[in-house]
């Protein structure tokens, strides 16, 4: 009897295979005491389980053929480099020898310490990056335990043609999989925004996650059916589901075919608005992809991750020589760089904590709020940008504006450095355009009055959807209540649009809610002209923008203004998206 089991969809497409189960045992780590005469012994023993998972680490990153991406490869190097980090390697030898304890127990409390500190964050991408701690720990704790290497990681073990199935992955068993054959792959944990999740779209294998209890239900060498688009899995499935299925993958190869088709063409609507349709870019590994899928640009360069692993903060220098590097690579393509966003939950001193633990992190000193109380942490990066602006076109977002007198302190900054760039003789961009991210609903009530100060807007849906109904998107007890649709949100967002329009300045969208293909005729309904979207979204998006005609979609999105509920929308705008 066929069995419908239903999880995340995080990376689209449809597999039809047999199943391989990773079994990931659960390591029970007990205390004992070390008597004081046996203290560097173990000291020892940890240092050897740290030398072998570098081992064990090389020898899969020796395994991945050379032809792969050395950017999707870089996943693997990244655990490795935190194996030399101190936090990992001498934390643990200083825990033994001041509690007397085992080396097992002294890695956990490490371990528990260096969590603690990624699930204060507010950011759900930062957040996620607890996991590359608990797989080298993971890794180390399976060496000082003597149990044998996993099976899935043997040279010879190919998986060709088939779907796994496991608790988690980590990116080091998704990229080494990818190469051993496998079509697709579900978790009964994780979530959209993981390592994990992120290769699967780089790597174009579907993919499902929390789909909980799935090792119940499903058996190895059992045949399914995985959709990753819906996020639904077919156990023992009849042939009417394969027939059904095998169609759809046929169609999806010739819709993918014909995607391909669209790089380089203009992004315009059918009555001749041409749209503006730019790419969101997480690490600088991400900008060959949008030289490849023809974005008209970059709309959000996220810059944390120059913040992050690591015991101080980037200098001017650092930031100067990434951005240019950068601008580079876009050869004239127009680049958005956001400013720091990161919270006083996440410390770039290494992650000591200087001030209370916030209680809501989400609501506390993050982004904008931090970078005013910390000019030691905005001004180089702000020097650094304006600097880099004299390469190619260039444009500084601030994140998380909630009202003017902030917006007033940021131009006196910039006013500043300027001034002491033209006092060096420095060359700059001396119109380079100044925007805000809208995503608090305060600033987008009062987006004509910010609109008035600044040179563009750009809407981040995330989180203005999440303070919009007042719930944490990443909690699972309350995150059915992200809802795009609901009248306030998209209340919000036209009046944003509204403000623009009446400034005469451009307002982007760079949320997530802009790469949703199922929300692209309503956005341009409600007047959006610049999307900026995940690089894989953004040929799908082009292909939608391009099929559509904007009057009808104008009288329809008025119409879901006056919705009560995100239901009416749905179906005010189902007639919109079944168009082809």
């Amino acid at each position: 009897m066929t069995i419908a089991l239903h999880g995340l969809g995080v990376s689209r497409g449809i597999a039809i295979g047999g199943v391989y189960i990773i079994e990931s045992d659960q390591l029970d780590i007990h205390e004992y005491s070390i008597p004081k005469e046996s203290i560097e012994t173990e000291i020892q023993r940890f240092d050897k389980a740290v030398t072998s998972a570098r081992q064990q680490l090389r020898a899969i990153r020796n395994h991945i053929p050379v032809t792969t991406d050395a950017d999707i490869a870089a996943f693997i190097d990244t655990h490795l480099l935190m194996l030399e980090d101190s936090s990992l390697t001498h934390e643990p030898a200083r825990l033994i020898r001041e509690l007397s304890c085992n080396a097992e127990w002294a890695l956990k409390l490490q371990r528990d310490a260096l969590v603690s500190v990624f699930d204060e964050m507010d950011d759900a991408y930062l957040r996620t990056r607890k996991d590359d701690v608990d797989y080298v720990v993971n890794r180390i704790q399976r060496i000082l335990s003597n149990q044998t290497s996993l099976h899935h990681e043997e040279p010879d073990n190919l998986l060709t043609g088939y779907i796994v199935l496991a608790n988690d992955l980590t990116p080091a068993d998704t990229v080494l999989m990818q190469h051993k054959g496998i079509t697709a792959f579900v978790t009964e944990y994780g979530g959209p925004t993981s390592h994990t999740a992120i290769l699967a779209r780089s790597l174009g294998i579907p993919a499902i996650v929390g789909l909980q209890h799935a090792l119940q239900y499903i058996h190895e060498e059992d045949l399914i059916i995985l959709d990753g688009t819906r996020g639904i899995v077919l156990v023992d499935p009849d042939k009417q589901s394969l027939a059904h299925y095998r169609k759809l993958q046929n169609e999806e190869k010739i819709h993918y075919t014909a995607l391909g088709r669209l790089k380089g063409k203009p992004t315009v609507t059918l009555d001749g608005i041409p749209i503006e349709l730019q790419a969101n870019i997480e690490l600088p590994r991400d900008f060959d992809t949008v030289i490849e899928v023809g974005a008209a640009g970059v709309g959000l360069y996220r810059t944390e991750f120059l913040y992050m692993n690591r015991d101080s903060p980037p200098d001017e220098e650092e930031h100067y020589q990434t951005y240019t590097r950068v601008i580079e690579i876009l050869n004239g393509l127009p680049l958005t760089i956001r400013t720091l966003d990161l919270g006083a939950d996440k410390q770039v001193d290494g992650g000591r904590q200087t001030g209370p633990i916030a209680s809501n992190p989400a609501l506390g000193l993050r982004a904008v709020r931090l970078c005013l109380k910390e000019p030691s942490l905005f001004r180089p990066q702000l020097r650094a940008i304006i600097r880099a602006s004299v390469h190619g076109p260039v444009r500084v977002l601030i994140p998380m504006l909630s009202n003017t007198h902030e917006l007033g302190q940021v131009l006196q900054i910039i006013a500043e450095i300027k001034a002491e760039l033209d006092n060096q003789d420095i060359p700059y961009d001396h119109h380079l355009p100044l925007g805000a991210m809208i995503e608090v609903p305060a600033a987008a009530v009062c987006a004509d009055i910010f609109a008035s100060s600044l040179d563009f807007l750009s809407i981040g849906t995330n989180d203005l959807i999440q303070y919009t109904m007042a719930i944490d998107r990443v909690n699972d007890e309350v995150n059915y209540l992200y809802d795009p649709l609901h009248p306030a949100v998209l209340r919000l967002i036209h009046i944003t649009l509204q403000a623009g329009k009446k400034a005469n300045i451009p307002v982007a969208m760079c949320g997530e809610m802009a790469g949703e293909t199922q929300h692209t005729r309503l956005l341009l309904g409600l007047g959006l002209r610049e999307f900026s979207v995940h690089p894989a979204a953004l040929l799908e998006v082009k292909q939608i923008i391009n099929n559509s005609e904007l009057a009808p979609l104008t009288i329809l999105a008025q119409k879901a203004l006056n919705a009560r509920n995100s239901i009416e929308v749905a179906e005010i705008m189902a007639t919109a998206n079944i168009q082809s």
